[in-house]
């Protein structure tokens, strides 16, 4: 335990890089209602009713509990009630401790007991509850090979793919594992952001022998989201050094990507052939039949009764990212046990319009944009990137980019690149000249909103 408190600066803090983070609406809806209150070594969140708990427990916790480690530490907890229950919740634990008082004590190995602050892992995320697939196949059987034989399996494991496809969930299932077979392990599971701020921390505060001791006396190590070393020099240079002496001393070490290690930029070569010194593999998104699979089984563990027509929706609609499909399912779920009405295809593509338009923009290009365009203008291809500027071009141009602006989730500079090595200036440029003509003329507004529905149909 350290001797600083959890504060309500905290609580700020935490707020306004998920303010950053969100969309506004998301903002408002989800964080903003959260009223904190602070003990010594606990941060509660109350939120104003259960389903805003259960919606926020499923998809935002671990995100928070991994902001609150990285500004407060790692001997913190989080715990998330609503406002109705906060009362009795209190009286519950203190007649706990009461009742504590006359219950013998069990005595826990220190090693587990340094351990447990380092794991902010979901209970959830077990092998059990990982539903495999073609798509993942390879990547579940390492991850089980690891969990049973750490340091001499598969060391490095290295595991990438996009977002919510599961590489969370296969690395902490090791975690968890691990420490089933040998509560006395010493595993660490952070994301390299964590990684990253506790080492730029400890060299501010001249505290690296306490940060190398913690990082590099352990059984395991995982760490997620290994691509945010990107041209971060001295976080990687520290990193190459803990690998190396995990990897001498015959320590597991697994790590996550959203990509490939080759790929990931400005990464040091020393550390890239690293990467690939042990088990690479990919996962890919799952197929219809484990998709169905995921929700199904999901459905059944949180006592959902939907019928198969709209398993099989969610299903069909929403193939790239399972964290996204489940998001969908706890909605729809919720919805049906609180309101009690027939769930019907209409009423469910309603109730997760958000999220079918997010998976509509995740499979939506800029090239595809392009193409589009082109074909509703009766240009070439070319002409998108070119540097030529009659109006009978330029126009579509920016009408190009302002679509992959409102489609798609790339940035400024890479949508820019794609239009023949353009800035980002000149995409801000674009998005206002057709968001004006939009408004001035119906015509223009007609044929943009054509386009994009054109668009998002054939994704």
């Amino acid at each position: 335990m350290t001797a600083n408190t959890v504060t309500e600066d905290h609580w700020t803090s935490i707020k306004t890089e998920l303010r950053r983070t969100y969309p506004k609406d998301v903002f408002e809806s989800w964080f903003a209602p959260l009223e904190a209150i602070c003990a010594e070594d606990c941060l509660v969140l109350q939120a104003p009713n259960d389903f805003a708990a259960i919606w926020i427990e499923e998809n935002y916790l671990d995100l928070i509990r991994e902001k609150l480690f990285a500004l407060a530490g790692a001997g913190y907890r989080l715990e998330l009630r609503t406002r109705d229950s906060a009362s009795a919740a209190s009286r519950k634990e203190d007649e706990g401790r009461r009742a504590a008082q006359n219950v013998r004590r069990v005595r826990v190995p220190a090693q587990a007991l340094e351990a447990a602050p380092s794991l902010p892992i979901n209970p959830k995320n077990t092998f059990e509850n990982f539903i495999v697939g073609p798509g993942n196949q390879l990547a579940h059987a390492a991850s089980i090979a690891v969990a049973q034989a750490p340091g001499r399996a598969y060391n490095p494991l290295f595991l990438y793919g996009e977002t919510g496809l599961g590489k969370t969930h296969l690395m902490q299932s090791v975690a968890h594992s691990i420490i089933r077979q040998n509560p006395a392990s010493r595993v660490v599971y952070v994301s390299c952001e964590t990684f990253t701020n506790e080492f730029l921390q400890a060299v501010r505060e001249n505290t690296l022998d306490s940060f190398r001791k913690h990082y590099r006396n352990v059984d395991v190590l995982l760490i997620d989201d290994i691509q945010f070393l990107e041209g971060k020099e001295r976080t990687q240079d520290e990193f190459f050094h803990t690998f190396n002496n995990l990897f001498d001393s015959q320590k597991q070490l697994c790590l996550s990507s959203d990509r490939p290690a080759c790929e990931i930029a400005k990464l040091e070569a020393r550390l890239v052939s690293r990467f690939q010194w042990g088990m690479v593999t990919d996962i890919q998104a799952p197929d219809l039949e484990t998709r169905t699979a995921i929700l199904t089984k999901k459905a059944a563990g949180m006592d959902y009764r939907l019928p198969p027509e709209i398993i099989a929706f969610l299903a069909q609609r929403i193939t790239r990212n399972v964290r996204r499909m489940e998001g969908a399912l706890l909605k729809v779920g919720t919805y049906s046990q609180i309101a009690k009405v027939p769930l019907t295809i209409p009423l469910v593509e309603g109730l997760i319009k958000d999220i079918l338009q997010e998976e509509a923009r995740n499979q939506v290009t800029i090239e595809k944009i392009q193409n589009k365009v082109v074909e509703y203008y009766d240009l070439r291809l070319s002409d998108m990137i070119s540097k030529r500027r009659p109006n009978n071009i330029a126009f579509p141009r920016q009408v190009a980019m302002y679509l992959c602006r409102v489609l798609t989730n790339q940035p400024l500079k890479e949508i820019g690149e794609a239009f023949g090595g353009r800035d980002h200036g000149t995409v801000i440029y674009a998005c206002k000249s057709v968001e004006n003509a939009m408004e001035q003329d119906e015509r223009v507004r007609h044929a943009v909103d054509y386009i994009q529905r054109q668009i998002t149909q054939s994704a």
